[in-house]
């Protein structure tokens, strides 16, 4: 049975986020720059643009994601981080309209985006990367933590429709449903005050 561990995203491990970002789907184009950016910001960046914009935010910390590693080898990434920081969220009408947290609140930490690499698909490591993505805000100081999962009700998506991770995958993490924003897609939180 391989060994799943995760690392927060520092400039020195650099080449396993890139090894972890570009193993198969929308990961090596994004470079999870999407929820950092408008549309109109996003619509005018490219792929290099988008690499050396998430070099610098590992590099001015703090860290806005883990890698998964298994048996050694990056094989998958979450970006997780106050709301305030990913500048898409609240820009979302349908996050927008379904959570009842303050956008200003820094406290309120998000999830929004998951990459596995295709040959470590299907091996737990979405549900590894969450369960530290969760002690990594409460170890600072988030009070909440959302998600804005898909729920795929047991029918087959792309995977490039996965990016926000599972409904499932949030639920045996211990989330709880606050709100379906709209069909397939359910806001999700977790208090980490208690």
């Amino acid at each position: 049975m391989a060994t799943i561990t995760t690392e927060v995203a520092t400039t020195a491990r650099w080449d396993d986020v890139q090894h972890a970002l570009t193993g198969g789907g929308d990961g090596a184009s994004c470079q999870c720059i999407w929820p950092m950016l408008s549309n109109k910001e996003w619509n005018e960046t490219t792929t290099p643009q988008r690499t050396e914009m998430l070099r610098e935010e590992i590099q001015e910390g703090p860290p806005p994601g883990l890698i998964a590693y298994i048996d050694g080898e990056a094989a998958g990434w979450i970006r997780v981080g106050p709301r305030t920081t990913q500048r898409r969220v609240p820009r979302t009408r349908m996050i927008a309209a379904a959570s009842t947290e303050p956008f200003e609140d820094d406290s309120v930490w998000a999830v929004t985006c998951f990459v596995v690499r295709r040959e470590h698909r299907g091996s737990g490591i979405t549900l590894e990367l969450l369960r530290a993505a969760v002690d990594v805000a409460r170890r600072s100081g988030a009070r909440l933590i959302e998600g804005y999962p898909v729920d795929a009700r047991g029918e087959k998506k792309r995977t490039n429709d996965l990016f926000h991770g599972t409904l499932t995958t949030f639920l045996a993490a211990g989330f709880e449903e606050r709100a379906e924003m709209k069909p397939g897609r359910i806001l999700v939180a977790l208090e980490l005050s208690t």
